[in-house]
């Protein structure tokens, strides 16, 4: 198992100035105080950050204000796999950029069990969202807080990333089942926060030969359900987590490939 380096960031290096500005950015944007937020992002999209991740944090910590509650995605499936199948929810990194690798490694960050999947969050409502998560058997299952977000009246941020790295899509797409989605299953060696280990086992995500498009979801959404905007230099999409959730799902009824394409060979 890959070992978690220690952060580059710490609180000291943030700067009050930006993170202000970038507090400002999100509220204009439509990010609710008080509300429960999960962030996909893009450090590099952002221009040059003063501080980098940990000031980016800040900001969206701000535009929360003290009753809200903030998720980032702790995926490590590169990390974790069936040739490494060992998950420590205290070690293990994250695998989906600066952002949500140093929000992992903050004190008071909690992380959900989940061996490539997990999401970790702060605020009074994250353990709410979090616990559930270790009773799945698939990636994004009905304890997941993907599916606990649009329950509880939340928004997805996508912070300078665009709209295909969205986990939520796969949650989505555990309930519609369109037939591409599951692939074998792995049982995985898990360590939880007490250094106990034990093991289980999940049926995984397939894909093979498939793109995933979940950018298409700008063609059956609509404003005020995603709004559009800018935080310092990156261009952002926050939705509403219930209207994706709704939107999303009559798409792949009526097609159940609307969020793929097929991978062509040259």
């Amino acid at each position: 198992m890959t070992a978690s380096p220690p952060s580059r960031y710490s609180t000291t290096t943030a700067s009050p100035a930006v993170v202000a500005q970038i507090a400002e950015d999100l509220r204009r944007t439509g990010v609710r105080e008080g509300g429960v937020l999960l962030v996909h992002s893009s450090l590099s999209a952002m221009g040059h950050v003063p501080g980098g991740p940990e000031t980016v944090i800040q900001g969206l910590l701000e535009a929360l204000g003290p009753d809200g509650a903030l998720l980032m995605p702790g995926l490590s499936y590169e990390h974790v796999t069936h040739k490494q199948p060992t998950f420590d929810i205290r070690r293990t990194p994250s695998n989906v950029g600066a952002i949500p690798e140093s929000f992992r490694q903050r004190a008071g960050t909690r992380r959900s069990m989940h061996p490539t999947h997990s999401v970790c969050a702060v605020g009074k409502r994250a353990a709410e969202l979090l616990n559930g998560h270790a009773q799945d058997s698939t990636p994004c299952g009905p304890n997941s807080p993907f599916h606990r977000v649009p329950t509880v009246g939340g928004q997805i941020l996508m912070l300078g990333c665009g709209l295909r790295p969205s986990t939520s899509m796969h949650a989505i797409e555990e309930v519609a089942q369109p037939p591409y989605l599951f692939g074998d299953s792995v049982t995985y060696t898990l360590v939880d926060t007490e250094g106990r280990s034990y093991q289980k086992s999940y049926r995984t995500h397939g894909f093979d030969v498939w793109v995933q498009r979940y950018d298409r979801i700008s063609l059956v959404l609509d404003a005020p359900a995603m709004q559009q905007g800018r935080v310092l230099e990156a261009e952002v999409h926050l939705l509403e987590a219930r209207s994706l959730w709704s939107a999303a799902l009559q798409a792949l009824e009526k097609d159940p490939l609307f969020f793929v394409d097929r991978k062509t060979h040259t």
